[in-house]
């Protein structure tokens, strides 16, 4: 039914087979549900999100606002003593007050892209911090489609965390690139002088020209204001925040190893030539009874249209990546991060 809902958490150490995350159970207008889960797996310092799944109606629903950050806490106490922000970034279009129809075969194709961009709900909100303070930025894409490749005026932005949690230490970074589903913590240390400065989204790409066009509404926009104001402080950035955050170096020759073929085949999206409705790709791993084991999995993405990749769970270390913007594979591919969504660049 189209009026038929469900909750779905995106980042959260959720079986899909639990009836808690079942993307099968459909809400039926008039009927109530009530959620409950088991935390005891979550990854400490992760943020995770949830959205409805069910199939069929997860853009349309996603896109007409159903979303929210799921903020898992960490006792960790290097960043406890910062001013924290959660920030849900959100894309949408209002016909008569109410998001634009989701039903053009062009939205499903290549993902619907608003024309106004909010932050919380909310239109370029101010945010204010004193000269020399700094504050922690938890950032979740909840768009359908819109990827952000954010940058600050006049300020770097310390990544301290990704997807499945919290890094060795901060990375100073010019851009960081989101595709829905992806998660950045950051950390901002304002100018030591008053000012006013933008946190922009740059012009990204994510459609090539073999789909028809340079990307779908590739501009900048401003997703906030950051007002520098009042007496200055000298908050230091921390040197550690977790300090066992490591990349794995096992031996990869060992390893299983895994291809994935991502490709849109008669309007449908397809994996290995397998489509969701008619007989869903199924692989099954096995997970041996002294631990956790690892697998090799190579995506291909041989479509005109950047990817993300997103699986339950099971947290993923980037090996490699061919393509794509440079900061963000430079970046992902050598840092201790743990990632259930990453961009596979087109072709």
């Amino acid at each position: 039914a189209r009026g038929a809902t469900n909750i779905h958490t995106h980042g959260w150490h959720v079986s899909p087979m639990d009836p808690m995350d079942n993307v099968h159970r459909h809400i039926e207008p008039g009927e109530t549900w009530t959620y409950e889960y088991d935390l005891r797996r979550l990854k400490l310092g992760s943020l995770g999100w949830y959205h409805p799944h069910v199939h069929g109606l997860v853009a349309e629903q996603l896109w007409s606002g159903l979303a929210g950050a799921l903020d898992v806490n960490d006792p960790n106490r290097s960043l406890a003593s910062y001013e924290t922000h959660v920030m849900v970034l959100k894309d949408i279009e209002l016909s008569n007050g109410e998001p634009a129809g989701y039903s053009a075969t062009s939205d499903f194709m290549m993902g619907k892209e608003g024309n106004t961009v909010i932050v919380n709900g909310s239109v370029n909100p101010v945010l204010t911090l004193r000269p020399g303070q700094v504050q922690r930025w938890r950032i979740v894409n909840a768009s359908t489609a819109r990827f952000y490749k954010l940058s600050l005026d006049g300020h770097p932005l310390h990544v301290v965390g990704v997807d499945g949690g919290l890094l060795d230490k901060p990375y100073a970074q010019s851009t960081m690139l989101l595709a829905p589903g992806e998660r950045v913590d950051l950390l901002v240390k304002a100018s030591s002088s008053e000012g006013v400065y933008e946190l922009l989204s740059l012009p990204y790409s994510r459609i090539g020209m073999m789909m028809g066009g340079s990307g779908l509404n590739p501009q900048q926009v401003t997703l906030l204001t950051l007002d520098v104001a009042g007496s200055p402080v000298d908050d230091a950035l921390p040197e550690h925040v977790r300090l066992r955050a490591r990349r794995l170096t096992p031996d990869l020759s060992t390893l299983p190893r895994r291809s994935f073929t991502l490709r849109m085949q008669m309007g449908r999206g397809t994996i290995n030539g397998y489509d969701y409705d008619s007989r869903p790709y199924t692989i099954t791993s096995t997970l041996p009874a002294w631990g956790p084991s690892y697998e090799i999995w190579t995506i291909q993405n041989p479509s005109g249209m950047d990817h993300p990749w997103h699986q339950h769970v099971n947290s993923a270390q980037v090996l490699a990546i061919q393509g794509g913007d440079a900061a963000y594979r430079a970046f992902h591919t050598t840092v201790p991060g743990w990632k259930d969504t990453v961009i596979v660049p087109r072709g």
